[in-house]
């Protein structure tokens, strides 16, 4: 098939690309900055702000998978045009030049929207996705890690040093990037019977991970033994604060994330996981996470 991907530079697109390749399918992918030629794909330069390269990205296509997304923004009006306008826009397009396949990356955030910046602006991307009349699906995968991850690595870089530190005491769930790469790749190419659905994906660690136990998780992935380090409320928006202030628009922890992150539940719900005979996740947290470890210090991260 041939397939129209935004976000494949990042983290989770640049996965299912490979995985697409791999597969035999063609892909159309938006870029912002000019890439090495790769057999099979077609770089379309521009950004989801830019009609034309939106058409000319869906042109075409069997599919669109809409990963890109923006997690940090300096201020609400960045999250509008990267979550709700860049969507708005795909989905023009998509209805433009005729296709009719349109699955959507969102995040389990959008459960509580009141939360964070984030979380309200994937939720009205997701109402716009709703209200469009082609055959969408809707993927809320929840925290994503593995190789190339820039997010989790900061808990593995911290195990390196034996202390974790973790937010009040709660529980999430996690996916490795492939496993989530998988599930998209099977509803764009085979999952048309599950149009107009909503899923939510994990590992298939029943009832999620508790925040100390993913710790002590990643610490033995690290080969270490390590202290998890729950924190208050207030003194996560404490050190939000000073990561924005330290390092401006490279901090991880944000105030806005921080709004998301001291929530106790972020647990997929079993009754919206993928159905086994489209998708199962094959990858354990235990051997997700050592990969993981293993790649960052081949890469010399660690």
């Amino acid at each position: 098939m041939k397939l129209a991907l935004t976000g494949a530079t990042g983290f989770v697109g640049s996965t299912l690309m490979d995985l697409c390749l791999a597969e035999g399918h063609v892909v159309q992918a938006l870029t912002r900055r000019d890439q090495k030629e790769r057999a099979d794909v077609t770089w379309v330069r521009g950004d989801l702000s830019n009609r034309d390269a939106l058409r000319e990205l869906a042109a075409n296509c069997d599919a669109i998978v809409h990963v890109a997304g923006t997690v940090n923004a300096a201020d609400e009006e960045g999250f509008v045009l990267g979550n709700v306008t860049g969507t708005q826009l795909l989905l023009a397009a998509a209805a433009e030049v005729g296709v009719d396949r349109f699955i959507h990356v969102s995040s389990l955030s959008v459960r509580q929207p009141d939360l964070s910046l984030y979380g309200r602006t994937k939720h009205e991307g997701e109402l716009a996705v709703q209200d469009c009349a082609c055959n969408w699906t809707i993927i809320r995968p929840p925290a994503i890690y593995g190789p190339r991850d820039t997010e989790m690595f900061e808990l593995f870089r911290a195990a390196r040093f034996g202390i974790v530190p973790l937010p009040p005491e709660g529980r999430a769930s996690i996916i490795h990037v492939a496993d989530l790469a998988a599930l998209l790749l099977a509803l764009a190419t085979d999952g048309g019977a599950y149009a107009k659905r909503i899923f939510e994906a994990d590992d298939g660690h029943a009832g999620g991970w508790r925040h100390v136990e993913l710790a002590h998780a990643i610490g033995a992935a690290m080969g270490r033994r390590v202290l998890p380090l729950s924190m208050p409320a207030w003194m996560v928006k404490c050190a939000a604060g000073a990561d924005r202030l330290l390092r401006g628009d490279k901090a991880k922890l944000t105030p806005d994330r921080a709004g998301y992150m001291i929530h106790p539940d972020w647990v997929v719900d079993p009754a919206m996981c993928p159905p086994p005979d489209l998708w199962q996740p094959a990858i354990c947290a235990q051997s997700g996470l050592a990969e993981t470890a293993q790649w960052y210090r081949a890469q010399g991260w660690l």
